[in-house]
Formats: C-alpha cells, structure tokens, sequence
C-alpha cells in the first residue's frame, strides 16, 4: 500500500471528539485510506455506503436501536458518498450523536454546501481534510526518485488515480471504465442536468482547450447552450473534482487581460480519456500543455497536503507577455512559468515586475519539478 501524505494526519486526530470529514473525487482512495487507518490503530472498523439504497434509508430516517446493531462493537465508522443524502449535515448529526464513543468518518464525492449544509451542524465539531489521486510526492515515497522520473511519461499520459497506478498494462481500460461508470455519476445524481450529451460535450471541449484561455460565450456555441448553463455546468465539474480554475491576475494595469480564465483537469488520465488519446509522448502534438497541467495539479495537491492555501492565477498582457502561475499568500508573490523543454529559459516579463512586487520567479522543467512539488 502507498502510504497517503494526509494518513498521519488524520491517525493523530482521531477519538478526539471531532468528526472527520473527508472529500475527494470518486475512485480516489478514500476507502482504502480508511481501511489502513483502521489497520495501523487496530481497532474493528465499518463501511456505511450510501451508494446502498437500504444504508441510506436507515440514516435518513433513523431507527437508533437497529443502528447500534450494524455499529455494534466498531469504533471506527466510515459513512461514504454522504453526498447522496438529503439534508446531509443535519440529516447526519442525529445518528452521529447516537454514538459519543464511535469515530466517525464522513466522506463524499461532491463538494458543493460542504463547508454549509453538510458541516454547518458540526461546528466546532469537526476536521476537514480533502484526497486526491496519488501525488508524485507520494509516488516517490513509495518508490523513489530515478523510479518516478521514468514513470513520468505514464503519469503525463494516464494520470495517478490509485486504480491506475496499480493496474499496469490495463490503464486503458481502468481509465475508460472510471470515465464512463463513475465521472458523472454525482452530477446527474445531485443536480437536474436536463440534457446530458451536453454536458460531456462541454468536458471534452474543455479537454480540447487545456492551457488556454476558455470563453463561455464560445463555449456555449459550441455545445449548443447558453452563457448560464455553461457558467453552472463549469461549477458543478469544479465541485466534482473534475476541473479546476485559475482566473487572470489584474491589478488595474490597461495592458493586463482582465476577465480571462483557464480550466484543467485535475487528472491528465481523465483529461486524456475524454479524448481516447493515449498515444505517446514522442508522436503527441499536445505534450506542453499535458505538461502545464500535470505540474498545476501536482502543485494543487502538493499546496493542500502542506496546509498552504494561496491565491493561484495566471497573468497575460494583450501584448502576450505571460506567466502560467502566480502565487499570492501574506502579501508573498512568487511566479513559475512551467516549461516542457528544459533549454528554454525565459525571463520574467518587466512589465510584471513593474507592476508586482515578485519575491521569487521559478522556471519548472523535467529537470527540477521534483523539488517544486516536495
């Protein structure tokens, strides 16, 4: 088993008389991540899956006495994919009060009114912590550094969701089968798509349109929607983990794009699926911009596990002056320009400089990334 950064974590808080909340997309581990903190405290551990219509009906209209039978002697209780009940958090707080000695452990796939409806019972009350598919830092724990660099073209290619990761030579099938089973399966679960062709369309446009700026408007053309569908449908693939924004950096410069934004995918896998591409890297013609969003996905994983949660954007001029990625925290701006092809050496534009007060600028390529995602 690979170990998850967030698993010491999350053992050091547990039987604390907090309740766990865990988000993270489907197929990402959160169920195995549960199996091994039970395994490492060795203490008797349950599954509730709401994906189970009988376990959502015993939660959302509890019945105290048939609940402590299932609990029974377990300490360590998992409610999963909470996201397919009602009125989650107080839907929730009455069975969790049933039980003062039971740890539990909520997880779910969908994060939309998680800080709301879902947690707003338990103020106070709980931890919040977020998993993703493997990160390289993770990857290299497991193995180590010359084993992860020559796996680099797979993870570009196939991405790093844990069934990817142990399934070599299937990755096209376990990649297929987690697009087509489990990618919209909340979505259409949780919300009224009335047409839902148009929704893939929208993914695959977007997996089209990686590492560069994305219009509603033309978007909408595209699928044969309107600006407000697209706007919502972009939300509801964000609150799935499917994607994820960086909006453009603006100050009040006359040259700087103001509006402008960009949407990756969390996992090059997924992205790469929507399009059944899985050719290789040397016959690509898209490999910069695989590159440009393993390295923000990786930097989004690495930035959480750490606890560090700065404003993320990418700056351009009209005259095409750019950076891929701006980092703001405490008044701290350090920018990164991400680069396939380790010769190519570019300068911060002067302009930024100008305009910004850059603490640091860092050039990430094939050579150095390692360290930039530690």
């Amino acid at each position: 088993m690979i170990q998850r950064d967030i698993q010491p974590v999350i053992e050091q808080n547990l039987f604390k008389g907090k309740v766990i909340f865990l988000t993270g997309p489907r197929q990402a581990g959160k169920t195995t991540l549960f199996q091994q903190l039970a395994s490492n405290i060795n203490v008797p551990a349950l599954t509730l899956n709401c994906d189970e219509s009988e376990v959502c009906l015993s939660l959302t209209k509890p019945n105290i006495k048939q609940l402590q039978t299932i609990v029974g002697t377990h300490k360590l209780v998992m409610i999963d994919n909470v996201q397919l009940l009602n009125h989650t958090g107080w839907t929730l707080k009455p069975v969790i009060e049933a039980f003062p000695t039971v740890q539990f452990i909520v997880s779910g796939s969908i994060s939309s009114d998680w800080n709301n409806e879902t947690t707003k019972p338990f103020a106070g009350q709980k931890l919040e912590y977020h998993l993703y598919p493997f990160s390289s830092k993770e990857l290299e724990t497991d193995r180590n550094e010359q084993d992860v660099e020559q796996a680099l073209e797979k993870h570009l290619i196939y991405g790093a969701y844990p069934v990817i990761i142990h399934s070599p030579g299937k990755e096209k099938e376990r990649l297929m089968n987690v697009v087509n089973k489990y990618l919209y399966k909340d979505v259409f679960a949780n919300y009224d798509i009335r047409k839902p062709s148009q929704l893939e369309n929208l993914v695959m446009a977007l997996a089209q349109q990686i590492g560069s700026e994305v219009s509603f408007k033309q978007l909408a053309q595209k699928i044969g929607a309107d600006n407000q569908t697209v706007e919502r449908y972009v939300y509801l693939l964000e609150q799935s983990f499917i994607v994820f924004r960086l909006d453009s950096l603006s100050r009040g410069s006359r040259t700087e794009i103001k509006k402008g934004k960009k949407i990756y995918f969390y996992d090059n896998g997924i992205r790469n699926a929507m399009l059944q591409d899985f050719s290789s890297l040397d016959v690509r013609q898209d490999v910069a911009v695989l590159w440009e969003n393993y390295i923000l996905s990786e930097r989004l994983k690495a930035n959480h596990y750490r606890n560090f949660m700065p404003q993320r954007y990418f700056w351009r001029t009209f005259q095409n002056q750019q950076i891929d990625l701006v980092e703001e925290a405490n008044g701290v701006i350090t920018a990164f320009q991400i680069q396939w092809d380790e010769k190519r050496q570019p300068k911060v534009s002067k302009t930024f400089s100008k305009d910004y007060l850059l603490n640091q600028y860092h050039i990430v390529n094939k050579t150095n990334y390692l360290d930039f995602l530690r």
